[in-house]
């Protein structure tokens, strides 16, 4: 275990179990699926009726199906178990509204403009925006990530390690390095 033992004795309460994947597909389009489920260890009441502890209190799915460009082409949502049977389910056909979004220019804003609040289900709108993310990974090896395509590679500057000015592009990415910051930045 990566983290620290717990300070004080604790109680399992919950799991979310979040699962992502990717698929490169035959037809040249990339699937990319996305699956949470949450459980309990003991019996648990909701409005709608006891849950048995182990069985899901929310397990629901996504698939955006993308091109090269991450271009969304074909979406779909469908949830197997929710507190609020027939009520919650309602809202999957709209996750079909994500058609035509690009993942990598303004794909979080627009979900929470299609699908935040009472306009999706918070479960299914919460996974979306893992996909970006998800996308690149899937894509990823499809070229070396270091490869010289013309323009800055897509993941510098994303996060701290691939800051340009720092040491990690110093000695992966020698093209990119901004040379090192300095202590009045």
């Amino acid at each position: 275990m990566s983290l620290p033992p717990p300070s004080a004795p604790r109680t399992h309460a919950h799991t979310r179990g979040v699962r992502l994947e990717g698929y490169k597909r035959a037809d040249g389009l990339w699937d990319l699926d996305a699956h949470l489920a949450d459980t309990k260890p003991q019996d648990f009441k909701l409005a709608s009726g006891v849950r048995p502890a182990g069985a899901a209190i929310h397990e629901m799915h996504i698939r955006l199906t993308i091109d090269a460009h991450f271009n969304v082409v074909d979406a779909v949502a469908s949830t197997d178990a929710m507190p609020y049977p027939g009520h919650c389910d309602e809202v999957t056909p709209d996750y079909r509204k994500l058609v035509g979004l690009n993942l990598m220019h303004g794909f979080r804003k627009a979900v929470k403009e299609l699908l935040g609040g009472v306009r999706g289900c918070s479960h299914l709108t919460e996974l979306l925006g893992h996909f970006p993310t998800l996308a690149l990974q899937t894509y990823a090896g499809e070229r070396k990530d270091t490869e010289d395509r013309g323009g800055k590679p897509f993941q510098l500057d994303r996060c701290h390690a691939l800051e340009t000015s720092g040491e990690a592009v110093r000695l992966y990415y020698p093209k990119w390095f901004r040379g090192a910051k300095t202590g009045s930045e």
